[in-house]
């Protein structure tokens, strides 16, 4: 099968050109020698998310092509943010919004490689934002904005038109992002920035300062917003908001069942966009899905793929096995304490606490897995009960405490795929 020719045919492929200006002049000036381009992240939470992904990912396949990434995160902007359509965010303090820029850049800094011919190089607005006065911000860089276009922006513009308004600071934000990539092209000479495409205005507004400023046109990329079929951001049924990348905040069982469970209409979109396995192995994927949809094959490599790629291998591995030994196809004693607990977590656990250790019955009526003990008695009796994977036949006899997982767990199921977890105190 043929594969693309050049990055940007890449990019297309993998439909990750939303918006972009001229790419036959983008094509040119890759072809001409290692391109300098940038990608901004603002500190606004202290996790980036799978949204945010795309973004790493990107700059990691121009590089990959070789090209010279700049990965910026706002110590600037990230006081300031982004405006939103629907209300002013609130402003962080400076003590956090430093704290969230280091974590930050300890998210991005494994995607990209920072040695070599194409080295990467972290940046951040704050080193050149915080020695300019207002004076000259107003002068040098204000004068060159014109206000019929920035409350065009659609953002501006819905705020505008709201009962919320929107204040001076939030609308000076374009201009900050403008700045940046203004000061990227002297620094760095970077041609290229690439973002989201709800980020469009933000976007041009830098490569409109480059023309006025310099003269010289610089080239912008825009990527698709990740959505599930319902046109919902990918990551926002899950209750937390977003998948992040943070493990403390999504853990990574918790991430790979996301993963394993995307509709099929959505799947191989997600391979192009998140993985970096070619096309011919990518279309295979979506064969097997159309044809054999039970399979879930291409979930299954998505989740794998995407879980290593944030995760590392050994956790990947750690995930697998447990998804596996919850459901009684492995061994449950070898998966960590955390591991276990976020893939309880998940499943529904509860905690039992009480004077004596409790009964089977007990546990499964705590647990939701029955209505009530009669029932649970009922499920023990015909067989359907497991505790740990090992099918129980007493409802009634206490647990033994000695078979508590890491001295805590305990792995509750009924028939084949109902699961639940208990947290057992005995004090």
């Amino acid at each position: 099968m043929t594969q693309p020719q050049s990055i940007v045919d890449e990019l297309q492929w993998r439909g990750l050109i939303a918006l972009s200006t001229d790419l036959d002049a983008l094509r040119g000036e890759i072809a001409r020698g290692p391109m300098t381009y940038y990608c901004g992240f603002d500190p606004t939470a202290p996790s980036l998310h799978l949204g945010n992904l795309v973004q790493i990912l990107t700059l990691r396949r121009l590089q990959r092509a070789g090209n010279r990434p700049l990965a910026l995160v706002g110590g600037a902007t990230g006081l300031i943010g982004d405006p939103r359509p629907q209300s002013e965010r609130q402003l962080n303090t400076r003590a956090t919004v430093q704290e969230w820029v280091e974590r930050i850049r300890a998210q991005i800094e494994p995607f990209l490689d920072f040695e070599g011919a194409f080295a990467a190089r972290m940046v951040n607005n704050l080193d050149w934002t915080a020695p300019l006065s207002a004076i000259d911000f107003l002068r040098e860089i204000g004068q060159h904005f014109r206000v019929n276009r920035m409350i065009a922006k659609d953002a501006v513009s819905a705020r505008l038109n709201s009962e919320a308004g929107i204040s001076y600071t939030e609308f000076s934000y374009q201009i900050l992002q403008g700045m940046d990539f203004l000061e990227l092209f002297k620094r760095y000479e970077c041609r290229m920035q690439t973002g989201g495409s709800d980020q469009w205005g933000n976007l041009t507004a830098g490569t409109d300062l480059i023309r006025r400023v310099t003269g010289e046109s610089a080239h912008l990329i825009a990527t698709p917003l990740v959505t599930d079929s319902s046109g919902q951001k990918l990551g926002k049924s899950t209750g937390g908001g977003s998948l992040w990348l943070d493990a403390e905040k999504t853990s990574p069982y918790a991430w790979y069942q996301y993963l394993i469970n995307v509709e099929d209409a959505t799947v191989g979109q997600l391979l192009r966009a998140f993985t970096f396995l070619d096309q011919e192995e990518i279309v295979a994927l979506e064969q097997e899905t159309v044809e054999r949809p039970h399979l879930r094959a291409a979930q299954r490599r998505l989740a794998e793929e995407l879980t290593t790629l944030v995760h590392g291998k050994a956790e990947t591995d750690q995930v697998i096995a447990a998804s596996h030994a919850l459901f009684g196809r492995g061994d449950l004693a070898g998966l960590s304490a955390s591991t276990l607990r976020a893939a309880l977590t998940e499943a529904g656990l509860v905690t039992v606490p009480g004077a004596q250790p409790p009964s089977i019955a007990e546990l499964f009526k705590a647990a939701g897995l029955t209505s009530g003990l009669k029932e649970a008695r009922r499920a023990v009796a015909e067989g359907g009960a497991y505790v740990n994977n090992i099918r129980v036949t007493d409802a009634d006899v206490p647990i033994d405490p000695t078979i508590l997982l890491h001295g805590r767990w305990l792995v509750l199921r009924r028939g084949k795929r109902t699961v639940a977890g208990a947290e057992v105190t005995v004090s």
